[in-house]
């Protein structure tokens, strides 16, 4: 028996065959995005710092990876802020001492970054810029200023950096930097990190506060330039209204992916030409050193 030759393809069957299944390809995208919301909901999330109030450790334009895992899991941690606020957690784990972690203030479904300066049962105090923890000064020792360099970030239609012009410094390079007081603090765990205090604030003098079960309080390390625990939620302070529960922190800062000083658009193909060099993988846990009893 002769083969038969295949029919030759007319322009119908040459369109069928072009034919797009779009269920399919709708279903395929729509799995594809549910996986993307699912691993920034369970496992981690890319973030963008917008303010300074973590300098000289986050700058703006920081972009960073928070893992959402490490507390456990909780409302805050869908990928949109859409679920109840509520005080259930899944796998429930409580942050060490120096953690830099993103939260949600009470008032609004905004992502603060601060630091972990307090755990449940912890007595909080501020005095003269001071940490006192549990009746204790934590550890502060004066440090070489920080060299933060000038770039073209806008902070609320303002350069960011404008709170440090008393500081603004030419290099002899001509390099312009803002070098601000620099000070090292080490928590009980030996966590320790850089904090800037450049003069008297409101929130140099708080408290103290007990830290209620369940929560935590959280602080800036640019800390007279930080709305955090110190300071009343609402219109004017746009603070954490104090201690706020484990539940509300959806993760744990871990590394910079990225940094932009702000001189290039929207186009990310523009990006390479304002990246600040040497951010990329800088880990964002705190330094251990020796145990940082207070007194």
């Amino acid at each position: 028996m002769d083969d038969q030759a295949p029919p030759p393809k007319t322009d119908d069957t040459k369109a069928e065959a072009k034919k797009i299944d779009w269920v399919r390809e709708i279903r395929g995208l729509a799995l594809m995005l549910l996986a993307v919301l699912a691993f920034h909901t369970f496992v981690a999330k890319p973030f963008y710092i917008p303010s300074g109030s973590m300098e000289p450790n986050l700058l703006v334009g920081d972009r960073l990876v928070v893992s959402k895992y490490p507390y456990g899991w909780s409302w805050v941690s869908a990928s949109f802020h859409i679920l109840p606020r509520s005080h259930w957690r899944v796998a429930p784990k409580t942050p060490e001492y120096g953690d830099i972690v993103i939260v949600v203030p009470p008032d609004k479904n905004e992502d603060y970054i601060k630091r972990v300066i307090g755990l449940p049962g912890d007595t909080i105090a501020v005095v003269g810029g001071q940490v006192i923890l549990n009746g204790k000064p934590v550890p502060r020792e004066i440090e070489p200023p920080v060299q933060i360099p000038e770039d073209s970030q806008i902070c609320d239609g303002r350069p960011c950096l404008s709170e440090f012009n008393i500081y603004r410094t030419v290099l002899p390079s001509g390099k312009v930097t803002y070098q601000p007081p620099t000070y090292r603090e080490t928590l009980p765990n030996g966590a320790s990190y850089l904090v800037l205090d450049d003069g008297n604030s409101p929130g140099d003098n708080y408290g103290p506060v007990t830290v209620p079960d369940g929560d935590v309080f959280l602080m800036g390390d640019n800390r007279d330039h930080s709305a955090d625990s110190r300071f009343p939620s609402g219109p004017g302070f746009d603070g954490l209204g104090g201690p706020v529960p484990i539940a509300n922190v959806g993760g744990r800062a871990e590394f910079i992916t990225f940094s932009l000083d702000g001189s290039t658009g929207w186009n990310p193909l523009s990006w390479w030409k304002s990246l600040r060099p040497g951010r990329a993988w800088t880990s964002l846990r705190p330094e251990i050193r020796g145990k940082g009893k207070p007194g």
